[in-house]
This record gives C-alpha cells, sequence and structure tokens, in this order.
C-alpha cells in the first residue's frame, strides 16, 4: 500500500534519540514505498508563539505554509517528540498552535460550538520518550500529554485512528535497548503505521 506520510519531529535538540528515531521510521517507510516528508522542527524558522490568538491573524513563515501543504498532502502522520513535565516540548506545541488553525485543521460557526473537523482521512502515530516509567505516567499523570495529543489535538481535527508507541526510562536504556527500539521503529514505518 503506497502513503505519503509526513513526519514531524518535536525534539529541539537535533541530536536528540528522537531524532535518531525519526530516521529509523523514515528508513523503514521508504523501503516500504512510501513518500516521506520530515520536518524537523529544530530546523525550522518560526515564532512558536500565537501572538494574538485567534482574535487576530498572525501571517505563517514560509517554514508553517511548506509544513501546512506537508500535512494536507499526507495519508499519515508520525510525531516523535519526548514527554517533558508531563507532555509535549514547548517548540511543538507552539507549531501545533500556530498551524492547527480554524480553516485548516477545524471550522466551526460564530454561534456554535459545533466543529467541523478538516483533517479526516488522515492516521496519525505517535512515537513518545520518557524518563517515567510507564505505570507511574499511566497513574500518576493519567497519561496527559497522550491524551491531549491524541483527543484534544489530532482527533479533533479529524484524524483517526491515533496510534500511540510510547518508550519509557529512555535514560536508563542500555545501548542494546535504544538499538532495538530504533529497529522497532524502522519495522513500524515498513508497515506504513
Amino acid at each position: 500500500m503506497h502513503k505519503n506520510m509526513t513526519v514531524i519531529v518535536g525534539h529541539p535538540d537535533p541530536e536528540s534519540y528522537c531524532h535518531a528515531l525519526a530516521q529509523a521510521y523514515i528508513r523503514g517507510a521508504k523501503a516500504a514505498g512510501a513518500d516521506v516528508k520530515l520536518l524537523d522542527l529544530a530546523a525550522m524558522r518560526f515564532d512558536p508563539i500565537l501572538q494574538y490568538g485567534y482574535r487576530k491573524r498572525t501571517e505563517l513563515e514560509p517554514d508553517l505554509i511548506q509544513a501546512r501543504e506537508a500535512i494536507l498532502q499526507a495519508d499519515h502522520l508520525v510525531w516523535v517528540y519526548p514527554t517533558w513535565w508531563g507532555t509535549m516540548p514547548a517548540l511543538l506545541k507552539g507549531f501545533i498552535d500556530r498551524v492547527f488553525l480554524p480553516g485548516f485543521a477545524f471550522a466551526s460557526a460564530p454561534d456554535s460550538l459545533a466543529v467541523n473537523k478538516l483533517l479526516k482521512g488522515k492516521t496519525a502515530r505517535l512515537l513518545v520518550t520518557m524518563d517515567s516509567p510507564s505505570w507511574y505516567y499511566r497513574l500518576a499523570l493519567r497519561r496527559a500529554g497522550h491524551v491531549i495529543m491524541k483527543r484534544g489535538i489530532l482527533q479533533f481535527s479529524g484524524i483517526r485512528p491515533v496510534r500511540i508507541t510510547e518508550i519509557n526510562k529512555v535514560k536508563m536504556l542500555s545501548a542494546e535497548k535504544r538499538k532495538h527500539w530504533l529497529e522497532k521503529a524502522e519495522a513500524l514505518g515498513a508497515k506504513l503505521a
């Protein structure tokens, strides 16, 4: 099955493990025949602050215009990022604030709470790293970052299903375990999942 994919890396450090995971996923997807575009937020130039909220339009920088095109053309979006303070890094949140705007990700009438989800027909995979153990993230924080990204952002925009691959206790991972997760990311890419 041929797919157009956009891989979005939300870690601000280009030498991060998240970047390595994204490259592994891309290798697998390309080997399976997918067309893959990479959005490396660490290399993009944009203001992550939505200055006026939705009250007044902030012009999109060229990198954000290209990012929107890559998202629109994709059948499948892959988000690779770490969990910091229970959720995504500020860079990734700022990207979403600036790109997933009314008229692009959703639309609503002025006097209605109903929302038209404008990104229907797309699927997503989250590859999320964290230092916390899974049980702590689930019990103490109720998987807050996953819930926000999956339900509050992607499904709200019409993207579904959204599958999550969580890589825990990253700071404790041996070189062998890190390699295992890179191989798993490549295998997910090869399955176009």
